[in-house]
């Protein structure tokens, strides 16, 4: 489902949904097809389907427009941690 048709069918509620299709440009993840698990009216309880989802899985508000998501690089984290071993 395109993320307008989601917009559409929960108008200003909070969705939690699998995404099925995106890509990255400039170090931001465009979100282009979804999959709506649940809807939301409570904060809090969007709040905590958020703090528990992981890999595609997403919380979202309907108010916005586009789902972007900025990829920020993990601190500590040495990409070619092998060849800096002696």
């Amino acid at each position: 489902m395109q993320w307008q048709e989601v917009r559409q069918l929960y108008p200003d509620r909070f969705v939690k949904m699998q995404i099925l299709k995106s890509h990255i440009e400039d170090e931001v993840r465009y979100v282009e097809e979804v999959a709506v698990i649940q809807a939301f009216e409570d904060e809090k309880i969007a709040t905590r389907e958020l703090v528990r989802s992981k890999n595609d899985l997403l919380v979202y508000h309907t108010g916005k427009e586009k789902i972007e998501i900025e990829i920020k690089p993990l601190f500590g984290f040495r990409e070619n941690y092998d060849k800096h071993r002696v």
